[in-house]
């Protein structure tokens, strides 16, 4: 392409043999200077953009929206890092000692809500698994029920009579209370239950099927839910959608609290044989908390890179 320095130097030349011609014809007929048609087209491609009105070419430009929420982003990355699992070290030394005093193996893959806990007992194979989802869904029923208890407790504070001077004056529950319970009342509100986890326990047995053993973990208790035999282990772990279907077609045994209350007893001695025992059932609630804080951290991580990509 010719520069604009070049054009600007050929046009005196273009310009003279144009005279030129033109004088030989004046006889003739008028002919008028011919338009540079070269300098022209040059300056048009000069002119124009490097990208179509409707091209793909990337925006150079970020959207204020976009730039605002990486921020944001950023900031609660800085957060959670600084003090997430320092509000949780407790709950971290707790998993440590277990693990560490323990046979268990654990299988926990980064960016999945299931965990597993494996060991062998004699020639048994036995197997835990929970979910991260348990805590979240934990969130959704204590909205509900907070949301219930305020109903009630405006519907609690009912008008009594207080004599002629004082007229109705609404009394609310803790008003029936005598102070000296109170002290114990406020005890009792700071240890706080934990959270139930559920975990499905599977004993298998080589060439002799496997128990799969529902159950929930709170308080350093494992309850018993129920239990089911299934002459196939892969039944029992219903690693797929037709696994867990053909599982529903069969018989999964009575409700846990319709047996035999020493039957019951039996059960759970069995568990806690195999190590399924309070440390346990204390550990699982905890790493549940403690995996749901790195989770949250990933996904902070990977939507704040994807936005910002």
């Amino acid at each position: 392409m010719f520069s604009v320095r070049a054009l600007a130097r050929s046009v005196p030349r273009t310009l003279s043999r144009s005279l030129a011609i033109s004088s030989r014809s004046a006889l003739l007929r008028p002919v008028p200077a011919p338009k540079n048609v070269l300098l022209q087209t040059s300056l048009k491609q000069a002119l124009q953009p490097s990208c179509a009105a409707f091209s793909t070419c990337k925006a150079v430009k970020q959207a204020e929206g976009d730039i605002e929420l990486v921020a944001k982003l950023e900031d609660e990355l800085k957060h959670e890092k600084a003090s997430g699992l320092e509000d949780l070290d407790s709950s971290v030394q707790n998993i440590q000692y277990v693990l560490q005093n323990n046979s268990w193996e654990v299988k926990d893959v980064p960016g999945e809500q299931e965990v597993v806990l494996t060991k062998k007992f004699g020639g048994e194979e036995i197997r835990l698994t929970f979910t991260v989802a348990d805590l979240q869904n934990l969130s959704e029923q204590e909205d509900f029920e907070g949301a219930l208890a305020d109903d009630l407790d405006f519907q609690g504070h009912q008008p009594v009579n207080q004599g002629r001077t004082g007229g109705n004056i609404a009394q609310h529950p803790e008003d029936r209370v005598s102070p000296a319970d109170r002290e114990f009342e406020d005890v009792d509100r700071d240890l706080e239950p934990s959270f139930p986890a559920r975990v499905n326990v599977t004993i298998e047995k080589p060439g002799n099927g496997s128990l799969l053993i529902q159950t929930i973990a709170q308080d350093g208790l494992f309850q018993i839910e129920e239990v089911s035999y299934f002459s196939k282990p892969d039944l029992a772990h219903a690693l797929t959608a037709e696994k867990d279907w053909a599982r529903q077609s069969l018989y999964a045994g009575p409700p846990f609290e319709n047996l035999d209350e020493d039957l019951q007893s039996f059960l759970e001695r069995y568990l806690e044989e195999r190590g399924i025992n309070a440390e346990l059932a204390n550990m699982i609630p905890d790493y549940i908390q403690v995996k749901e804080q790195k989770e949250y951290v990933r996904w902070l991580e990977s939507v704040k890179n994807f936005i910002s990509a």
